[in-house]
């Protein structure tokens, strides 16, 4: 007789993956909303390959980690804050290649305090947000070089006394350097490649209310220096795509926009679907542990359009398309493999497998994301769609569709490409299975009007012909009127 234990030990094992190989079922519900804003069940679009630990990598235990970049190359660079280093993996994130916990500074040896984010650069250099020491370290792809530091930025809009605390940083192609800081509320940093501070960039404004207008009129000096009720929301992650547009995350206490697509010039060109909402979880629980709207700690950029938003609060992954559609949700709290105590930050690879990083702190790993034929569909369908290559998409959303038949967006990615392949009665038809309402009116007025253009020539024939026809029934009558008359005329006469 089987021992049950055992069986339900190996079961468990199978969820504790090592080496790349993909776990059988995923210890998370996925899912995503449909047009109502209804909760549908999903495959899971991603799994759970592999935990990368200090342990692992054959190091000591890392502590407290806060952030995570990768190379071109596939290389991973931790930013181990409780153990003030950089841990660097080798591509397969299987062992440490480099730990980086001192560098010389113009002949003085010197390390950090707390590094709480890290980024590279497209030429390979290292930006570390040494936050205790108040300053970004640069340092050339050796880690032992130092390039510059960018420290106690002076500026006429920092305020008196304050104190830069850098958290996260981000450097786009033209090595212009963006930092979230501890307690800046005026927006994201910038600075120039020589470390000049330039200003602020993507600053969130807030809408007050009527109440909150109120309150400020009748309270007290203290009262009012005490609040906090006007200040904008502080960043909370920032990424980078390849065409300079800085993706940025946010705490949004109303659980609807959590994250900006900044363009060159810091403003928000994020488009937000037809929910409205780029917050997270759209339905959530009024009490309980877990209650509460979507806590966006992190943003990553996938590729092709595609980027993900990290939730602390419930543990899970959040992809939308660049034009805002949901694409699907994946992981959730817990201590099995896939799931996270405390997540902090989330990082795609480059290489285009749409591999994802995420990093809990508290538990000082990093859980390795591998997309499942279903998510993997999902990417390449809107990444065709990105590219322009619509009838190459159908095949894919016709994939997914296979997998789950009540996916409204692959109804609709297939009803967009026939709209753009100029097929407006099929796309009218997808477009309403995937409930499309916008893209759906623009393929009924085409069917209109090719309706019309079609039956021009024969409709203003009968139009024509009916005209006439009137036009000569009208005469008759008028005729018979008349001769009538006549009659009547000379009927008089002859009495």
């Amino acid at each position: 007789m089987r021992d049950p234990r055992r069986i339900a030990a190996l079961a468990a094992a199978a969820l504790l993956l090592a080496g790349g190989a993909l776990a059988e079922s995923a210890p998370y519900q996925s899912y995503t909303y449909d047009y109502r804003e209804n909760i549908v069940i999903t495959p899971a679009p991603y799994l759970p390959a592999a935990i990368v630990s200090g342990a692992s990598l054959g190091i000591t235990a890392l502590n407290q980690p806060r952030d995570i970049a990768i190379s071109d190359d596939g290389r991973l660079y931790i930013a181990d804050s409780g153990n003030d280093r950089i841990v660097v993996t080798d591509a397969s994130a299987s062992r440490a290649v480099m730990i980086i916990d001192a560098f010389d500074n113009n002949g003085v040896a010197d390390g950090f305090s707390a590094p709480m984010g890290v980024a590279l650069s497209s030429d390979g250099q290292l930006y570390v947000a040494d936050s205790k020491n108040r300053r970004i370290v640069v340092l050339d792809a050796d880690g032992a070089t130092l390039v510059k530091v960018f420290e106690n930025p002076s500026h006429e809009a920092l305020p008196d006394g304050f104190a830069f605390t850098p958290l996260r940083v981000a450097v786009d192609y033209a090595g212009r350097v963006y930092v979230i800081a501890q307690n800046m509320f005026q927006g994201i940093m910038v600075f120039e490649p020589d470390g000049g501070f330039t200003g602020f960039f993507g600053t969130i404004n807030v809408t007050v209310s009527l109440w909150q207008r109120f309150w400020r009129a009748i309270a007290s000096k203290q009262e009012r220096a005490n609040a906090r009720l006007f200040v904008p929301t502080e960043f909370t992650g920032l990424d980078v795509d390849p065409y300079g547009f800085v993706y940025a995350s946010n705490m949004d206490p109303q659980g609807q926009k959590a994250v900006r697509r900044l363009n060159p010039k810091g403003e928000d060109v994020a488009i937000a679907g037809v929910s409205g909402n780029l917050g997270g979880d759209l339905r959530v629980a009024s009490d309980g542990p877990y209650s509460g709207v979507s806590r966006i700690v992190d943003v990553a950029y996938q590729g092709r359009g595609i980027y993900s938003l990290l939730d602390s609060q419930r543990g899970r992954v959040f992809t939308y398309d660049r034009e805002g559609n949901l694409l699907y949700i994946f992981g959730g709290l817990g201590s099995q493999a896939g799931t996270f105590r405390s997540p902090a930050a989330i990082e795609y690879a480059k290489d285009g497998s749409g591999t994802l990083f995420a990093l809990d702190y508290v538990r000082g790993d990093i859980t390795v994301f591998r997309p499942t034929e279903y998510g993997a569909l999902i990417n390449e369908a809107v990444g065709l769609r990105f590219d322009g290559d619509e009838t190459l998409a159908v095949g894919k959303w016709r994939e997914a569709l296979r997998l789950n038949e009540n996916l409204e967006l692959a109804n609709a990615g297939i009803g967009k490409a026939y709209l753009a392949a100029g097929d407006n009665r099929n796309a009218m038809r997808y477009l309403k299975l995937g409930m499309s309402r916008y893209y759906y009116s623009i393929a009924f007025r085409r069917y209109r009007n090719e309706i019309l253009k079609a039956n021009l020539g024969w409709a203003l024939t009968a139009a024509a012909a009916l005209a006439v026809v009137v036009i000569a029934i009208r005469a008759a009558g008028r005729g018979r009127g008349e001769s009538a008359g006549a009659s009547e005329t000379g009927m008089m006469d002859d009495g």
